[in-house]
């Protein structure tokens, strides 16, 4: 029997109804009617779209399909006018390109909003109240609700959504696996639809049973990661949600080592989790000294001082109150999560590296870490984020390489404009001057071997012995092609240490939690992959932001 649905149609002199505002789902349909009965999963690429409302904006109704966007706005009854635009949007991440039809009612009435007020969304031509970004986030936040729902093993009555369970199913059974550190992040983005992030984090947060714990409103958790994810730039070659998705998965695997397991908190582990999956967020795909030599604003709003650090963690905060995630808490709680959240992203600043490194190496030498001490804990928290932050040469070499591809690009890229702006080309971004392999080589030597070897004596496990036998490996594998591309001798071949830059210590300011203002020398010796002062310009694990 064939199963026919028809909207209901209103003229646009009438307010839609209460009852269908508050209407929240989705209706998914295909180009052949033999799907409605039972489906094929191998029929999967006739599906269409779905339609989808949204409560929020009181007189639109938002049709989604493979081949457009359409929007049908309606407004005021005087002076109505239709007017039809076409143009090209690539979507987000692991979509298809789709062509963006906006069909709204324009009026020139007092009360109304002037043209001149609307923000134009990307990828519509006329301007609208409604902005671009919300409006993919609208689109799409019904198909992360299905997915998760998917993901939880609940069960639907409308056979129609069988259509998803083809990817799904693979995802679920790759993250029945998310504690390897062999995790393929690059599959799983695949299989998910560009939307690694969002289904990664809920999943743990889930498996941890946090969101229960903590009582978070699943609605507004899924918003809260479905914005963290868009407000990744999907052009970055490396600081995007996938790279986001990568640390929080290697994140996991580390708070899992028998140590950390059975001291951590379940707020140490929230924060843990959340900061890891921000702590890139809103990268620009450039670092911070091109930012203080072109002024930009963030670098004179931070006083040069962890600017992008500064950014993400402001950024997330700003999300975390946009959605209310945190309401229900005391106001005194909420701004306490906020600081320490704040302190694991500035720990990912690698200026600070040698900081950092040299009080964890001091109290491995001294034995006296005391993980049933919240500011220990804390500061172990951030030397894991550290290291997810820049595990990429430690992992198998096939993922590896792929991250080291796409932090090249990304500095070449920067290179490239500044050759084009007639700037100072920074270190490691003039592709002309720079290969690959001695990037990677000299960024495995000089910042993560000493990293994981300390974190080895920390955690004496076969993850950390996994994890230095790919570092060996991966080195051994650049350096093998390093020769091939030019011959060397063995004293070319020793990777140059970068030079040591006398860095004052940031001031402590209000844009830095107190937690991260712990007592500082008065200066800081840094010795980066990249000899640049105060710049995160380190490739594969380097930290950017």
């Amino acid at each position: 029997m064939e199963v026919c649905y028809q909207l209901p149609v209103l003229p646009l002199d009438r307010p839609v109804p209460k009852h269908v505002l508050s209407r929240r789902g989705a209706i998914s349909f295909s180009s052949s009617s033999s799907l409605f009965g039972a489906p094929d999963p191998r029929q999967l690429s006739q599906r269409r779209g779905a339609i989808s409302y949204d409560s929020s904006d009181q007189t639109a109704l938002y049709i989604r399909m493979l081949g457009a966007c359409v929007i049908f706005k309606q407004l005021f009854p005087r002076d109505v006018r239709v007017r039809s635009q076409v143009g090209f949007e690539p979507e987000g991440r692991g979509s298809y390109p789709y062509l963006c039809i906006d069909f709204r009612t324009l009026h020139s009435c007092s009360e109304s909003t002037s043209a001149s007020s609307l923000i134009p969304g990307p990828g519509f031509i006329s301007a609208g109240p409604v902005s671009g970004r919300r409006l993919r986030r609208l689109l799409s936040f019904q198909r992360y609700l299905h997915s998760s729902r998917l993901l939880w093993g609940t069960t639907h009555l409308n056979p129609l959504h069988i259509l998803d369970e083809d990817y799904i199913g693979q995802a679920k059974c790759m993250l029945e696996r998310v504690g390897s550190w062999n995790f393929d992040i690059f599959l799983f983005d695949r299989l998910t639809n560009g939307n690694s992030l969002v289904t990664m984090t809920f999943h743990l947060l889930n498996q941890y049973g946090l969101l229960e714990l903590f009582q978070l409103d699943m609605v507004k958790l899924w918003r809260f990661l479905v914005m963290v994810q868009e407000d990744y730039h999907s052009l970055n070659p490396y600081h995007n949600a996938v790279h986001a998705a990568d640390v929080t998965q290697a994140m996991y695997c580390y708070l899992r080592e028998p140590k950390l397991a059975k001291s951590l908190t379940s707020c140490d582990i929230l924060l843990g989790l959340l900061a890891a999956a921000t702590h890139d967020l809103d990268h620009p795909g450039v670092n911070q000294p091109f930012l203080i030599k072109t002024n930009h604003y963030l670098a004179k709003l931070y006083r040069n001082s962890s600017v992008l650090e500064n950014h993400h963690w402001r950024s997330a905060v700003g999300l975390l109150r946009e959605t209310g995630l945190f309401s229900h808490l005391p106001a005194e709680e909420g701004l306490k999560m906020e600081r320490q959240l704040g302190s694991l992203i500035l720990a990912t600043d690698i200026s600070r590296q040698n900081e950092y490194l040299g009080k964890f190496r001091t109290h491995l030498n001294q034995d006296d870490l005391c993980l049933s001490n919240a500011s220990h804990r804390h500061f172990i928290l951030q030397m894991a984020l550290k290291c997810a932050d820049i595990c990429n040469p430690c992992r198998p070499w096939e993922l590896s390489k792929q991250w080291s591809e796409k932090v090249t690009q990304e500095f070449f890229h920067q290179g490239d404009i500044e050759k084009k702006h007639k700037l100072e080309v920074s270190p490691l971004c003039d592709s002309q001057r720079n290969s690959m392999g001695n990037i990677q080589i000299g960024f495995m030597t000089y910042v993560v071997e000493p990293l994981f070897a300390e974190w080895g004596r920390f955690s004496d496990t076969r993850l950390s012995q996994t994890m230095l036998g790919h570092l060996g490996l991966n080195k051994a594998s650049w350096g093998g092609l390093v020769q091939q591309e030019r011959p060397l001798s063995p004293d070319e071949l020793e990777p140059s240490r970068p030079a040591s830059v006398t860095m004052p210590t940031p001031a402590i300011t209000e844009s830095e939690p107190e937690s991260a203002s712990a007592a500082e020398p008065t200066a800081v010796t840094t010795a980066t992959a990249t000899g640049a002062t105060n710049s995160k310009e380190i490739p594969q694990g380097r930290k950017e932001s």
